[in-house]
């Protein structure tokens, strides 16, 4: 009897319509896991190394995780994977939302899509049968109208995951939606779901999911559920901002206990950090050239934390979420009524990137943006990247067709991202992103295209913590912040469970010069947080639940209880850099050259910033690379991993 995996996958071919169940051995399991290490391992073998990223020859995967369905908490997330029309190499994006346990319910670990559909359709899975339905009358609806659309066919019952126009019309940094308005949103796998003419995907199963031992993990969520349960108060809004002033001005820091986050997650979701982060120099601003100086608290006030409370009419809880972070807001007098509360990550792409300080227009972009299914943290970059190129005369109202795209125009970046989800003039050439406009662009544009391998990095800044910018230009996906940081490493707290770790110290003090040091320390750090989060992408967890701490989040533990395998954290952990690994080969496979993915020259702090919260700083970024590659046991110099790394995983085949 399998246990937290259901042993088969789905497989559509959408040219000859053709659908097949496949049985996945419970080898495969021990070795991978579920969710993301599943999908490498098959998308590793599967995908042929030239194929085209929007061609018949890629794969499209949605998975589900190990833990998801069994009782763990945290375990709502799911992942869609391919090989990514962004980067050319490994695609993922991670999502919440309902969508994860159905998967499973119908009675699969994954469901993949080849070809190439000769109209629109959507897949169905519904008591036990699994089929293509058309789809026509839902291109060209936004993915809220065509989620209620497909519910209404199909019934309440049922789960969606759909594209909006922006994938559609096979935008670079496009996603796929569920939940009427939660998005994976990063790699442009919604392009691929696009080019594919897959609309949706709609599930509405009853298959139970087994547990090795329900009463142990119920046990373990009920320990975990009482620490997210404790509170302790918090002051208004707009002291964050105080409170990352206070952060910036300091000499030293403190090593973090991921309770704290938790508190501010608790109260006001991601939004919490909307002042807080600017003032600390966490916040890029300004195309990643501007800071706090740039953007002060009389200017970031448009995005006090409050406010989205304020609008807030009901919490918003993923599957299986004891936190609840997220929030359904009433806005009255704008153009959507009901949305989902802007994250931390919209509100700053869309606000201090390009300087806009209009909370109406942060509401409405958000929204808008996930109706059509496109990246906010992409498209909020993509237009600073313009707003700096107009600044500089290498675009004029002539390209733009009118808009005048100075710094903080709301107008302007409200037409322009119109624009870029129609792909309509000056937005068919910014509708796939910054390095892609700035190929397209030429006139030095590619100055201002910030991002790491053609991905724009998110909202945290490297030259605030270095973590940030290693894993950005490391990672198979890269410019990615859901995966590791000097900070995340401190409120993992792994060195608990796993001996040999570097050790810190829960609120211990330390300069904050040393967080720049290249040691092998740092590396051994992030080389672990990565393993990690392949472990926690396997299981279907959410990367908040994680910083609680392996002792308050067991994810071992529930792994352990589950399944019956009886496996160690150390197991665990090489199961992960089994999953990292062969990621990276399929990158190297795809003709990457990893060194390629490095950030770009500005967010390192080359040169470096002369004012600010990150004033005087730079990331020796080609050293802890290099060093991040050595602790995988990956070549140094050319991040391919090393043949006895390969014998070691047991993955010496590929």
């Amino acid at each position: 009897m399998s246990r937290g995996y259901m042993g088969k996958i789905l497989f559509v071919d959408l040219t000859s319509g053709e659908i097949r169940e496949e049985s996945i051995s419970p080898e495969v399991y021990e070795d991978y896991l579920s969710g993301v290490g599943l999908a490498a391992q098959i998308l590793y073998q599967r995908i042929p190394p030239q194929a085209d990223p929007l061609g018949p020859d890629n794969i499209l995967g949605f998975v589900s995780g190990l833990l998801t369905g069994t009782g763990s908490l945290f375990a709502g997330r799911w992942m869609v994977v391919g090989k990514s029309p962004l980067t050319g190499g490994w695609g993922d994006a991670n999502c919440g939302g309902s969508l994860s346990p159905a998967i499973k319910r119908s009675g699969y670990d994954g469901i993949f899509f080849t070809g190439i559909s000769e109209k629109p359709v959507y897949l169905l899975v519904k008591n036990g049968r699994a089929r293509l339905k058309d789809a026509s009358h839902l291109w060209g609806k936004d993915t809220v109208q065509a989620e209620e659309m497909l519910l209404s066919a199909e019934g309440d019952h049922a789960r969606v995951a759909v594209i909006g126009p922006a994938g559609e019309n096979r935008s670079l940094i496009s996603g796929i939606c569920n939940d009427k308005g939660r998005i994976a949103a990063r790699s442009g796998l919604g392009a691929v779901m696009g080019s594919k003419r897959l609309k949706a995907v709609v599930l509405d199963g009853k298959k139970r999911i087994n547990v090795f031992n329900r009463e142990e993990v119920n046990a373990l969520s009920r320990k975990c559920n009482a620490w997210v349960q404790r509170e302790v108060p918090l002051g208004p809004g707009f002291t964050m901002g105080y409170l990352g002033a206070l952060l910036r001005i300091l000499p030293t820091a403190m090593v973090q206990d991921g309770f704290i986050y938790k508190l501010i997650l608790r109260k006001w979701g991601t939004s919490g950090l909307n002042q807080m982060s600017p003032e600390w120099g966490d916040a890029p601003v300004k195309n990643w050239k501007g800071s706090n100086i740039d953007w002060p608290m009389e200017k970031s006030k448009s995005a006090d934390p409050d406010i989205f409370k304020n609008h807030e009419v009901v919490k918003y809880h993923c599957y299986a979420c004891p936190l609840g972070c997220g929030g359904i807001c009433a806005v009255t007098g704008g153009a959507y009524s009901r949305m989902h509360k802007p994250e931390y990550e919209s509100v700053l792409s869309l606000g201090g990137l390009c300087m806009n300080e209009d909370t109406d227009s942060l509401f409405y972009l958000n929204e808008y943006l996930n109706r059509a299914g496109m990246d906010t943290i992409s498209a909020g970059a993509t237009v600073a990247f313009a707003m700096e190129c107009f600044e500089n005369g290498i675009l004029t109202t002539d390209d733009t067709g009118g808009i005048d795209l100075t710094w903080g125009n709301t107008a302007g970046m409200i037409a322009l991202i119109h624009k870029m989800v129609n792909r309509e003039g000056i937005g068919d050439i910014l509708a796939d992103g910054s390095r892609s406009a700035a190929e397209k662009i030429g006139k030095g544009a590619h100055t201002y295209a910030i991002h790491a391998g053609g991905q724009e990095p998110a909202m945290h800044d490297g030259r605030c913590d270095p973590g940030f910018a290693v894993h950005y230009s490391v990672e198979p996906t890269p410019g990615r912040h859901t995966t590791g940081s000097q900070l995340y490493y401190e409120m993992f707290q792994l060195w608990k469970k796993v001996p040999g770790l570097p050790r810190k110290w829960p609120f211990a003090i330390y300069h904050k010069n040393g967080k720049f040091l290249a040691t092998r320390e740092h590396a051994q750090e992030e080389a672990a947080c990565s393993s990690y989060m392949n472990v926690v992408n396997g299981s279907g967890l959410c990367l908040f639940g994680t910083f609680l701490g392996v002792r308050r989040t067991p994810t071992f533990d529930w792994l352990n209880a589950v399944t019956g395998w009886n496996k160690s954290p150390e197991q665990y952990l090489e199961i992960g850099q089994r999953i990292q690994t062969i990621r990276q080969a399929f990158n190297i496979r795809h003709g990457i050259d990893p060194k390629s993915f490095k950030l770009s020259d500005r967010a390192v702090g080359r040169p470096p910033m002369t004012q600010g919260g990150n004033k005087g700083r730079t990331v020796a970024i080609e050293k802890m690379m290099r060093d991040y590659w050595t602790e995988l046991g990956w070549d140094p110099e050319t991040g391919r991993p090393l043949d006895q790394t390969l014998v070691r995983l047991g993955i010496d085949a590929i």
